[in-house]
C-alpha cells in the first residue's frame, strides 16, 4: 500500500512538471493545500535600456496546513519573487495563487514575512518593536498584552524587553522581527533568507531555535534559502528550482524524523544522502 501511495505521488508531481526523491514520503503531499499556487508565472517589463524578462514561469507548488517547506534555486531565479507574489506584494502575470481558498491579489492578515534583515525601528525598544504590528492593525490590546510574556519567554529575549535594537546582536534583531509576525498568529510565515547576513554559528542556532518555535505552534512555513544544509535540517519538502525564469525542478520530501534534534539529525545517514543529492540537483557538484 506504501509503494502504491509513492507511486501516485511521484505521478502527481512529475506531472506538475517536477521530478521527486527516490525516498520521499509521501504525507505531506497527501495534505490538504493551505498554499496553492497554480501555474504562476511573472514578467517584468522592459525599463530603460534593459529589456523585459520573465522571473517566474508555470510555477505549480501546494504547500500543506503545518509543513515547513524550503525553496532552493540559483540567484535570479525568482524565489523571493514568489515569497512576494505568496504574500499578495507582487501581482501575478499569469497563473493563480490562493491560501486558505481565497486568491491572493492584496495582502492576507493570515501571512506574515520576515524578510533578510530586521524591520526594527530603532527609537523603540524590544518590547515596543515587537508589539508594533499588531498595534498597526488595531489587534485588542488585552489580547496583545496577554500573548506577549510567552512569546517573549519562547524567543529568549526576557532580559532584552526594555533594551533598543542597537543594543542586540543580529541574531536577537532576527529574532525580534520573528516575533512581530508571531504576535498576529498568522497562518502562514513567510521567510526570505532571514538568517542570511549572519555569521555560521549564529545561523546555525537560529535554525534550532526556529525549529523549536515552529514545532511549538501551527504555523505553515515558506522559506527562502541558498543553503542546503538549512534546508534539509528544517523542512518537511525542499522545493529546487531552475535558473531563470523560475520553475519547479524537484520537490524533495525529507524523510526525517520529527522532533528534530540536531546532533541526531545531522549524524543520521539519510541527512547526509539528502545533502548530498540536493546538492547535485543545485550544481554544486
Amino acid at each position: 500500500m506504501a509503494r502504491v501511495k509513492l507511486m501516485r505521488q511521484e505521478a502527481r508531481v512529475r506531472a506538475a512538471g517536477a521530478t521527486v526523491h527516490p525516498l520521499a514520503s509521501p504525507a505531506s503531499v497527501e495534505a490538504a493545500a493551505l498554499i496553492d499556487i497554480e501555474r504562476a508565472g511573472k514578467r517584468f517589463a522592459a525599463r530603460g535600456g534593459a529589456g523585459a524578462f520573465d522571473a517566474l514561469d508555470d510555477v505549480t507548488l501546494k504547500v500543506g496546513q503545518r509543513e515547513f517547506v524550503s525553496i532552493l534555486g540559483p540567484s535570479g531565479c525568482g524565489k523571493s519573487t514568489l515569497l512576494r507574489m505568496v504574500a499578495g506584494l507582487a501581482p501575478c502575470d499569469a497563473g493563480r495563487i490562493r491560501v486558505g481558498g481565497a486568491n491572493v491579489d492584496q495582502p492576507l492578515d493570515d501571512i506574515g514575512v520576515v524578510f533578510q534583515t530586521s524591520n526594527m525601528l530603532p527609537w523603540l525598544t524590544v518590547g515596543a518593536n515587537i508589539r508594533l504590528g499588531a498595534k498597526l492593525r488595531n489587534l485588542p490590546r488585552e489580547q496583545v498584552e496577554a500573548r506577549l510574556p510567552a512569546l517573549i519567554e519562547t524567543l529568549g529575549l526576557g532580559q532584552f524587553v526594555d533594551r533598543y535594537p542597537h543594543e542586540l546582536s543580529g541574531g536577537m534583531r532576527q529574532r525580534a522581527s520573528i516575533g512581530q509576525i508571531l504576535l498576529l498568529e498568522p497562518r502562514v510565515m513567510l521567510m526570505d533568507e532571514p538568517f542570511g547576513a549572519l555569521d555560521a554559528l549564529t545561523r546555525d542556532r537560529l535554525n534550532v531555535e526556529l525549529l523549536r518555535i515552529w514545532q511549538q505552534s501551527t504555523l505553515t512555513v515558506l522559506l527562502v534559502t541558498h543553503s542546503i544544509h538549512e534546508a534539509v535540517f528544517l523542512s518537511d519538502r525542499v522545493i529546487v528550482m531552475s535558473p531563470r525564469p523560475g520553475r519547479v525542478l524537484h520537490d524533495v520530501p525529507i524523510d526525517l524524523p520529527r522532533p528534530r534534534d540536531p546532533d541526531e539529525t545531522r549524524n543520521d545517514p539519510r541527512y547526509g544522502y539528502y545533502v548530498t543529492e540536493l546538492s547535485k540537483m543545485m550544481g554544486v557538484f
